[in-house]
């Protein structure tokens, strides 16, 4: 990360450019005295990030980051300042503060902060990154001897019962990214990193990726029980059937199943809660579908 410094004080420059430095932060690529000497400066450089104190000469931190917002500068602020005030902070915030640093500088607090706003940069910037590559995606053209993505999981979805259900379309999304990535891998990536890419190609503005991120895996989890309840009432009329035969034991645990199944046979009102694993179903999906696709490739 790249790092400009405005503060009056000498040794409050001194300290936070150490505080970077010796933490492996980033690096400190500039900085200034005042904020009308930091505007020409900052505008050239364009850092990530600017550490900006409140009260200066001339101009103070907050009539800085308005001129240099009107002047197209996009980059992150931090505020560091002394004062408390309420007014102030609110003030701070609407013009695009991420966060406070307290005077007198602590290095912990500013090295937690520092990596707290690292975390969200690169965040956001992985989303947009992946928002960009579902878009190529979704506009590149498929021959007419390859089967959609789309299609092949929406067959498999409806083998197993759950076309209608409200996750499924996550779930072919789901599958799309996972396909179309460079690499080959056919393990799965982390759950929170598949929500989020879902997410994020619903066009899903950036400040609501984690809401819907959990919106995604509440449809996904209520999707794979309707499922597991599809799959053990055909097992529960035929145990022959070739659909509960050849998908129950690969997408679940069959202790599982037959519980349900138990359930159905007695006409219970009252169900057991059932364990399923969301990773596990999900990875099959995957593999079911690279097989199909590759056979239309």
């Amino acid at each position: 990360m790249r790092y400009f410094i405005v503060d009056d004080d000498t040794a409050s420059r001194r300290m936070l450019e150490k505080i970077i430095t010796e933490g492996e932060l980033g690096v400190v690529i500039g900085e200034a005295e005042s904020g009308a000497k930091s505007l020409p400066l900052i505008l050239s450089t364009r850092p990530d990030f600017v550490l900006i104190d409140l009260l200066m000469p001339e101009l103070d931190g907050i009539e800085t980051i308005e001129q240099l917002r009107l002047q197209g500068f996009h980059g992150q602020f931090i505020m560091i300042s002394q004062i408390v005030n309420k007014e102030m902070v609110g003030e701070a915030y609407e013009k695009g503060v991420e966060f406070f640093i307290h005077k007198p500088i602590n290095r912990v607090e500013v090295h937690s902060i520092l990596k707290k706003v690292t975390e969200q940069y690169r965040l956001k910037h992985s989303l947009i990154a992946i928002r960009d590559s579902l878009a190529h995606i979704e506009s590149a053209k498929i021959t007419q001897r390859q089967q959609s993505v789309k299609e092949i999981v929406l067959a498999i979805l409806n083998d197993i019962g759950i076309i209608g259900e409200a996750g499924s379309g996550d779930m072919v999304l789901m599958m799309e990214f996972l396909i179309n990535r460079r690499d080959s891998a056919t393990l799965l990536p982390p759950l929170k990193d598949l929500y989020e890419a879902v997410a994020a190609s619903n066009k899903t503005d950036i400040v609501d990726i984690k809401k819907e991120s959990k919106s995604i895996e509440q449809r996904i989890r209520r999707a794979i029980i309707a499922a597991l309840n599809h799959l053990a009432s055909l097992g529960a009329i035929d145990y022959t059937n070739p659909k509960f035969e050849y998908y129950a034991p690969r997408f679940f645990e069959l202790q599982e199943v037959r519980i349900r199944m138990k359930e159905i046979d007695k006409d219970s009102s009252e169900t057991m809660k059932v364990k399923i694993n969301i990773k596990k179903f999900l990875q099959v999906l995957y593999l079911e579908t690279i097989e199909k696709f590759n056979q239309f490739s």
